[in-house]
């Protein structure tokens, strides 16, 4: 069998030393490279099965990487390492094709885990809507139209209702950080932010919840997993 190959962008040695030696200790095989204008080069070069790049890296940043690394294959996992907290970063992370966005400092177990949950859901990759119509077990969801039917009726939602759906949707049968979720629709995680959050996961439940087969989870203290099963 195979070692999971991971294309690690670092400029941080010493730090970069211990993630490898750390990742490679668990059976990976790692591909380190700290000059960020190499690194899509490099990706081209080896076809790995998931990249970690550090977002501050000399001659090319982590987010142009993952641009240029989107051009070339949609379905890698990309996982971003960064000091930076700013809602403005984890936006343009997730914009520029990034699966996560782990925050320095960090514990190994935590990439870990994190790498292995990206791994174990790469064979089922999100479906984008790009303006389109998407169906979702009973119902079509028309973004573009903010329009949510069952085939009967139409339902009209809201910009940050359909907004919220559409991230759900995107990122079904995921664990979606509560914190991504208010950063990427309200642009801060404020404690009002967050009760409109919760108004808006009832109200989304509400509407689905004559379709057994989709269901938004709340996974406590961390976010929410929607679902969509065959009944």
């Amino acid at each position: 069998m195979s070692q999971t190959k991971i294309l690690y962008a670092e400029d941080e040695l010493f730090l970069g030393k211990i993630v490898r030696e750390s990742l490679e200790s668990r059976g990976f095989e790692v591909i380190m490279e700290e000059d960020g204008g190499k690194v899509t080069e490099l990706f081209k070069k080896t076809k790995p099965d998931i990249c970690v790049l550090d977002v501050m890296l000399p001659n090319k940043d982590g987010f142009t990487i993952a641009d240029e690394i989107r051009d070339l294959d949609e379905e890698v996992p990309i996982i971003f390492l960064t000091a930076k907290t700013q809602t403005e970063d984890v936006v343009k992370g997730f914009s520029t094709g990034g699966n996560d966005y782990v925050r320095k400092p960090f514990s190994m177990e935590e990439l870990i885990v994190r790498i292995q949950h990206l791994l174990r859901n790469k064979t089922t990759a999100p479906q984008k809507i790009n303006g389109g119509t998407v169906t979702m077990g009973k119902f079509s969801f028309q973004l573009n139209r903010q329009v949510l039917s069952n085939g009967k009726e139409e339902r009209k939602l809201s910009f940050r209702e359909s907004e919220l759906l559409k991230l759900l949707y995107e990122n079904r049968d995921r664990i979606i950080d509560r914190r991504d979720i208010l950063n990427l629709l309200w642009g801060n995680d404020s404690f009002f932010n967050s009760r409109n959050l919760d108004v808006y996961i009832t109200k989304l439940r509400g509407f689905l919840k004559e379709d057994p087969s989709l269901e938004i989870i709340t996974i406590k203290g961390v976010g929410y997993r929607f679902v969509v099963s065959s009944l």
